[in-house]
């Protein structure tokens, strides 16, 4: 590794213009150049097409099967499940400390020990039971599977509230998201106070009390009261801030005042912290070719990670500093859950092409607690505030986002206003069989194991032994993509099952080829005969 880094060696700089016409730092980010441009002919008109089948009224467990938590923290866990209510929880082999409410599934209290534990989570109602395994892992690590939640920026940026906040923790819910194992209600920039919009009323205050700890805008009057509320719902909730002594969009950082910060989160009750490089290059000393030694790339995260550690609380940290430094290679080591790999993504095929295809290489770095970040999501109703408009990807470049983002292991962020979702974007975010991949314990993320023009194949370890492939067409044209097992690495005859669809394909003896739509994906899950049940 190199001992200095040049993070804006090879990149091209964008600004995205905010509804007032006006550029600011909050939107100007760095994003990794692509030797190969993605297809920019016009987008033809697409149905909308659901795939996703609808969920059946008996009872189904969903979500993670991998938990991680310290000794002493608060815990909060919530049985995703789907079918008709009312539905009764139950577990069994539930540690000491921990209580299981029946009726909403939420498990809480804390754990005294390390240690591992195997729980069965059941649920039943009128029309039968199940039941599944969740092994709680009690130690030092936090975060084993990649994040599933919803954060503010992508549809209402510098124009957040408590209020938009508390909407989403009840859209959340409302919509069966919660049902699917989408859990963290994510803060982004423009909770604090702004040295730059002075004036804006709502962004202004005294940043700081007289002992320095952080004070919230006047739009977020009681963060505590905000947190108790996602609590409530059986959510969790995440925040934001800098190394800088101001956030990307001006707001006041957390430059010398780390470990107050940390404990002020802690004390709200937040467990989530977005970390944002933004203008810590001012204080990280640099000179005119902005080159910075990997120390001071990584000091900044081991200075908050070290604070985060003292609380008596779990706080997921993910890092946000546009790649820089080749982060995937140590972000694990300064304490990340995951860093992003890239600058800010938007709503366009060339910005998704760009960032997601891009990911090959990174694989070796993901791991249970550790993941890759290509951004957040770019589905359904987004604008970076106030007004919205729906997102500029086509049906099937949808599917191809969400498919890639699942096969990569990558942390779902939902980007839009989830009180304004159709049937369409909520059945991109509800195949439980899709997000089954994203969630898988082993925590591999997907390797591109072809490569052919336009067209990919995509592959992923799974726990159970069979591999979530993706055939992808970046092409203009509908192609057929072809997977062969020599490529995938496995042998002998193979059952196919495509996982939008949630329908077996068949038995296949070499490969799987199959015709696949302009900037679309067939993502399928592909394993042995013999272990066919």
């Amino acid at each position: 590794m190199r001992d200095l880094i040049n993070p804006f060696a090879a990149v091209t700089i964008f600004t995205l213009v905010t509804s007032s016409g006006a550029a600011s730092a909050a939107e100007t980010n760095v994003v990794s150049s692509d030797t190969k441009a993605p297809a920019s002919a016009p987008a033809p008109a697409e149905p909308a097409i659901v795939l996703t089948p609808k969920s059946s009224p008996a009872p189904a467990i969903h979500g993670t099967r991998l938990f991680g938590v310290r000794p002493g923290s608060p815990f909060l866990f919530t049985i995703a499940a789907t079918g008709e209510r009312p539905m009764t929880f139950s577990a069994e082999g539930l540690p000491a400390g921990l209580q299981l409410e029946a009726a909403s599934g939420h498990i809480t209290g804390s754990l005294k020990d390390k240690g591992e534990h195997l729980v069965t989570l059941q649920v039943k109602n009128r029309l039968g039971k199940t039941d599944r395994k969740l092994k709680i892992i009690c130690g030092s690590q936090i975060g084993l599977t990649p994040a599933m939640g919803w954060n503010s920026w992508n549809c209402f940026a510098g124009a957040v509230t408590a209020e938009h906040v508390r909407a989403a923790a009840d859209a959340m819910v409302q919509s069966g998201l919660i049902s699917h194992g989408w859990t963290y209600i994510n803060i982004d920039d423009f909770w604090e106070v702004n040295v730059r919009r002075t004036n804006d009323p709502s962004l202004q205050g005294p940043g700081r009390d007289g002992q320095g700890r952080i004070v919230p805008n006047p739009r977020f009057p009681d963060m505590k009261g905000l947190a108790d509320y996602v609590h409530g719902a059986g959510l969790k909730i995440g925040i934001y801030s800098s190394p800088g002594p101001t956030t990307c969009g001006g707001c006041i950082g957390s430059w010398q005042h780390e470990e107050q910060d940390a404990a002020q989160y802690a004390e709200w009750g937040f467990d989530y912290l977005k970390y944002d490089w933004c203008s810590y290059s001012q204080v990280a000393g640099t000179n005119r070719q902005r080159v910075f030694p990997l120390e001071i790339l990584q000091r900044p995260y081991r200075v908050m990670r070290a604070a985060l550690d003292k609380m008596p609380r779990d706080i997921i940290f993910s890092l946000c500093q546009y790649g820089w430094g080749n982060v995937w290679e140590w972000g694990a080591e300064v304490g990340g859950n995951s860093w992003r790999t890239t600058g800010d993504i938007t709503d366009t095929w060339s910005s998704l092409a760009r960032i997601g295809f891009r990911q090959a290489g990174h694989e070796p770095y993901a791991a249970p607690g550790h993941f890759n970040d290509p951004d957040m999501m770019i589905i359904g109703k987004v604008g970076w505030g106030p007004r919205l408009h729906p997102t500029r990807l086509t049906p099937n470049e949808q599917y191809t986002h969400v498919s890639l983002w699942c096969l990569l292991a990558a942390p779902l962020l939902i980007g839009c206003d989830m009180t304004q979702m159709d049937d369409f974007t909520l059945s991109l975010l509800t195949n439980d069989e899709v997000l089954e991949v994203d969630q898988d314990p082993l925590g591999h993320q997907a390797s591109r194991v072809a490569e052919d023009g336009d067209l990919e194949v995509w592959a992923r370890q799974l726990e159970d032994g069979s591999k979530a492939v993706g055939l992808f067409n970046r092409g203009s044209e509908e192609t057929v993509v072809t997977a062969k097992w020599s490529e995938l690495g496995v042998n002998g005859k193979q059952v196919v099952r495509d996982l939008w669809r949630q329908k077996d394909l068949g038995q296949f003896e070499t490969e799987f080829q199959t015709p696949v739509p302009r900037h679309g994906v067939v993502l399928v899950k592909v394993r042995r005969l013999k272990d066919e049940s």
